[in-house]
């Protein structure tokens, strides 16, 4: 007899129809999965075997055979083992086939014949509304993200027999009421008012997450770098359903979460100096989500950036740019998202005291410590801002601002700058320069310190400050600032050597 399920795989991000076909026909005893499954998938046959035994099944003493199509789509992962599991026992008529058609099935199995929750609930939820099908069956756990998903049953079942029984129960939805009460507080990270000092730094920061502005803070160890950084997604506004969707489906996905509801905290992602390029960007023979990746609609954190490998800093180029990462394996393509905010730190030189009497770093190791970072990566920083060593007084000193008074003007100049797009259309950002602006910017570019995207980037810059300001055209202290927090790094190294 033969029986057919529907589930689903995924492929980068997206979730692709599988048909679980399962036949039970007379011959020698063996049970074989083909259908290009990995080895989580092969191994599929001893968890199913192990659980129709420990929830009271029998397992045919005939030729199985499960075919998981379409062949040529790589399978992976143990989320097979429940349809693998319910496909036997129809085709062997121990279950009756109720509503198999109609709904899609995904789980592991423990040995006992419990389910265990798995990666990508939310996915297989899109996937199964927009095949058209009435239900989807998984772990309790992971009902709360199944239920993101409109217009979609969703069932939850502890055990195989649980499961078995839930197939033809049309109309069951397990999905939890939902209220205001359950959504958690937008911010409960760390505040910018623990922060003592660094007045420049606290302002680049406002700006990077009034625009989605990358920043890289230059200092010695102990000024504050990393918590100005880990401060910096409790500026930004909250994330829309849209975009909080987005970051559910991707931490899904990657393991991050197998069960919860809508993500709702902006992500920030902080990885090791010694994180190799597929590590930072995403790769391997079968494409995952890198950290630039597990970041979007966050922020992404690289401490001591010239101590990271160059060509994984180099892989960061063009995601930066383009706001997303292709990956090609076997001819297969996968894309994923990277709407970052990039945060990197730094020392001035190798020892970390540049520019103090305990520096004992020669002109060599500068150069050779910052050849590391390429120009090419730099411009693309928009925000180079030195952190230096905070007086006693500061440190002594009264709390600055809190993060929810600083996230409140980030929010106002959002939504100034929408409204602005929205009023004027689509224009170029030097028409919105008044005639100060537009000679100092002229003379800066002939002076040839920008290249042509710098010049953007100060534009971008400026615009951004300027809708701090709610001034819909661009002045010449808007855009002085805006070159002081660009050139901030080179105007400390110029005032060294003319010191030196």
């Amino acid at each position: 007899m033969l029986a057919r399920l529907r589930t689903f795989t995924i492929d980068g991000l997206e979730p692709r129809a599988v048909a679980v076909e399962v036949d039970v026909r007379p011959g020698l005893p063996s049970f074989t999965i083909v259908g290009l499954g990995d080895r989580a998938v092969r191994e599929a046959r001893e968890r199913v075997r192990a659980a129709l035994g420990n929830q009271g099944y029998e397992l045919p003493q005939r030729r199985i055979t499960v075919n998981l199509a379409p062949a040529s789509l790589p399978k992976q992962g143990p989320g097979f083992d429940l349809p693998i599991a319910l496909g036997l026992l129809v085709a062997s008529g121990q279950v009756p086939a109720g509503g198999l058609d109609r709904v899609a099935v995904a789980g592991e199995l423990s040995l006992s014949g419990e389910l265990r929750p798995g990666r990508g609930a939310l996915p297989v939820a899109e996937g199964a509304r927009a095949a058209g099908l009435e239900a989807v069956l998984l772990a309790p756990d992971q009902v709360a993200e199944a239920a993101l998903v409109p217009d979609l049953g969703v069932r939850g079942a502890r055990t195989l027999r649980e499961a078995a029984a839930a197939l033809g129960e049309e109309g069951r939805d397990d999905r939890p009421p939902t209220t205001d009460a359950d959504r958690p507080p937008e911010h409960e990270g760390p505040d910018l008012r623990d922060v003592r000092g660094q007045p420049l730094a606290r302002r680049a920061l406002e700006i990077a997450a009034a625009g989605q502005h990358s920043l890289l803070l230059v200092g010695p160890p102990g000024t504050g770098k990393t918590m100005l950084a880990r401060r910096l997604p409790g500026l930004l506004p909250p994330m829309p359903t849209r975009e909080a969707l987005e970051v559910t489906r991707i931490h899904s996905v990657s393991g991050l979460r197998t069960g919860g509801g809508l993500a709702v905290e902006r992500p920030f992602r902080a990885p090791h100096h010694g994180t190799s390029a597929s590590g930072l960007v995403g790769g391997g023979s079968v494409p995952r989500p890198g950290e630039i990746t597990l970041a979007h609609r966050g922020v992404l954190f690289l401490d001591e950036l010239p101590e990271f490998r160059r060509d994984a800093l180099e892989a960061l180029r063009q995601p930066l740019e383009d706001g997303r990462v292709t990956v090609l394996r076997g001819g297969r393509r996968s894309v994923f998202p990277a709407r970052v905010l990039l945060v990197a730190a730094a020392n001035p030189c190798p020892c970390g005291h540049g520019g103090t009497p305990r520096c004992r770093c020669g002109d060599v190791d500068l150069e050779r410590y910052r050849r590391k970072l390429s120009g090419p990566l730099l411009d693309r920083i928009d925000l180079h801002v030195g952190c230096p060593r905070p007086s006693a007084e500061e440190i002594a000193g009264p709390a600055g601002e809190d993060s929810a008074a600083v996230r409140a003007r980030v929010a106002a100049a959002r939504r100034f700058a929408d409204a602005r797009r929205r009023d004027r259309g689509p224009r170029r950002l030097d028409a919105d320069l008044d005639e100060g602006a537009a000679g100092l910017l002229g003379r800066c570019y002939a002076r040839g310190g920008l290249s042509a995207r710098g010049r953007t980037r100060i534009l971008r810059l400026a615009r951004t400050i300027a809708d701090l300001d709610r001034s819909l055209s661009i002045g010449v202290l808007h855009l002085a600032e805006a070159l002081q927090l660009r050139q901030a790094i080179a105007a400390e190294d110029e005032q060294r050597e003319q010191a030196a």
